[in-house]
């Protein structure tokens, strides 16, 4: 169990997608598709839809906030977000949008692509299922 600060509620689990990049996703997402479109960002063309994304934090203007909500009406969003350190424009979307939420994992060894997590927001942990 890794324990965090949690920041939306809820739980979920999925697979792990991991950025070392920040991303806005107001024009770096495809709010219709769940795809990473940003040219310039390590996850283009990959989807975040279903996935637990894990990413250091957010960019770019607070309507990303309104996307990620978008994301989640589309079915299109991630299951849970994991970041280094939250910012509000991830941070208000992911609460708008239902989506569990933690960050400053005390530990981030373990979270790489691929691997099975359980992110519990209202506790603050992460699972490796």
């Amino acid at each position: 169990m890794i324990d965090c600060r949690n920041i939306a509620k809820g739980k979920d689990s999925g697979e792990l997608i991991v950025s070392s990049e920040p991303i806005s996703f107001l024009g770096g997402v495809d709010p219709k598709t769940g795809i990473v479109i940003d040219p310039n960002h390590e996850l283009k063309g990959q989807s975040i839809k279903d996935k637990v994304l894990f990413i250091p934090g957010g960019k770019g203007s607070t309507v990303g906030s309104y996307v990620i909500f978008q994301m989640k009406k589309n079915n299109t969003a991630p299951k849970a977000i994991i970041c280094l350190n939250a910012e509000p424009i991830i941070a208000t979307g992911a609460i708008m949008s239902d989506i569990p939420m933690v960050d400053s994992p005390e530990d981030t060894d373990e979270l790489k692509n691929g691997v099975l997590v359980e992110v519990d927001g209202d506790n603050g942990k992460i699972a490796i299922l």
